[in-house]
């Protein structure tokens, strides 16, 4: 969803998203200037990607995903969880802190060593995405010597 443009469902939900936007934004450059991750390897493109799909997900539009938003990922990324198991995994990520995921946690679990299952299955998913299409058009002309 481009900040600028395309506001659909009114001027007031629009700046609602460009506000959250914006407060990502500026939690993506605490990041970035972090030394903690300065060796990072695309570390500029990886924050874009993480803002993207946790705006996504922050289904009440307060900067956190609470258990339904957690849920729904789940559900999108094709594997559905119970309450149980999404309690247990925002525990994993907020240290038992919160009930719901700010970005900051979603930020440092994405970047971080530890392997939660939350990011073992947002990891998955990215590569399952970026793997290799099938061609489009039709199939290319085949002669009877190239059949098996």
């Amino acid at each position: 969803m481009p900040s600028n443009k395309n506001m659909q469902g009114g001027k007031a939900f629009g700046l609602l998203k460009e506000q959250q936007r914006q407060k990502l934004e500026e939690i993506n450059k605490e990041y970035l200037e972090d030394q903690k991750y300065r060796d990072e390897e695309g570390l500029a493109e990886k924050l874009e990607s993480l803002k993207n799909k946790y705006a996504e997900f922050d289904l009440n539009d307060e900067g956190e995903i609470d258990m339904m938003g957690l849920k729904r990922m789940m559900e999108k990324l094709g594997v559905p969880k119970t309450h149980l198991e999404l309690k247990k995994m925002i525990v994993e990520v907020t240290g038992g802190s919160s009930n719901t995921i700010n970005y900051r946690d979603f930020v440092k679990m994405m970047l971080g060593k530890r392997s939660a299952v939350l990011k073992l299955v947002l990891l998955f998913e990215d590569k399952a995405n970026s793997a290799p299409c099938k061609p489009d058009g039709p199939p290319p002309k085949r002669d009877i010597t190239s059949l098996p």
